[in-house]
């Protein structure tokens, strides 16, 4: 009679349980993100960035400023972005794309993506301090950046939910030793209280140089 493979149950279920509280606290499958830490893993195999660099992690906003040095010269930096993230999927990959680097500070930029999928404010936050929790376990000294989710165009009709997430995150980030909330929000706005339609690409969401601009004006004072 032909042996019919069995799994190890307890490491199983464990697993199943794992994934499935995940997805219950997410609504996403975070190792979609695979491909993109593989492929930061396969660059520093090749020469790992320096210990004591400043980090910028987060969705397509970071992920997307090229030549991100060039807006700080002579600060050592590193980008690590990946695009379409969200708070959730940053607590998945904390050690690989914050913690293994040893930063000497890091600036994340979350909660815009979340938004728009439809999450609340104050699960946004709750994410937020359950990545703290875990970053402050290994990098107890090191100071957080949260760059408030920008506002855009193509997402104005959410706007309400976004003031409300920056307002949550800033009082967060305000009770917080060693964590700080960097607004880029205001700045983006023009008089009639609107997003600036010349910061944007066609897609009317992810930023220009002239966006970037504004972020790096916003970002210089802290570094």
């Amino acid at each position: 009679m032909k042996k019919i493979y069995k799994p190890h149950l307890p490491a199983f279920f464990v697993l199943l349980t794992y994934i499935t509280a995940f997805s219950t606290v997410s609504g996403q499958d975070p190792t979609r993100f695979q491909k993109e830490i593989d492929h930061y893993k396969t660059v520093d195999s090749k020469k790992m960035p320096a210990q004591q660099l400043t980090l910028f992690t987060g969705s397509s906003s970071i992920r997307l400023w090229k030549h991100i040095d060039k807006y700080f010269p002579g600060v050592d930096l590193i980008n690590r972005g990946f695009g379409g993230s969200q708070m959730s999927d940053l607590i998945f990959y904390a050690e690989d794309l914050i913690i293994k680097y040893n930063p000497k500070k890091v600036f994340i930029y979350e909660g815009d993506n979340d938004i728009n999928d439809g999450k609340k404010p104050e699960q946004i936050v709750n994410d937020t301090q359950k990545l703290i929790k875990i970053l402050r376990k290994r990098l107890p000294d090191v100071p957080i950046y949260f760059i408030s989710p920008k506002p855009s165009i193509s997402r104005w009709a959410l706007k309400d939910s976004y003031v409300k997430l920056n307002n949550l995150l800033k009082d967060y980030c305000d009770k917080k030793s060693g964590i700080h909330f960097i607004d880029v929000w205001s700045p983006m706005l023009g008089e009639n209280g609107e997003p600036l339609p010349n910061l944007f690409l066609e897609d009317n969401l992810h930023m220009n140089k002239k966006g970037y601009k504004i972020w790096q004006a916003a970002i210089a004072p802290h570094l």
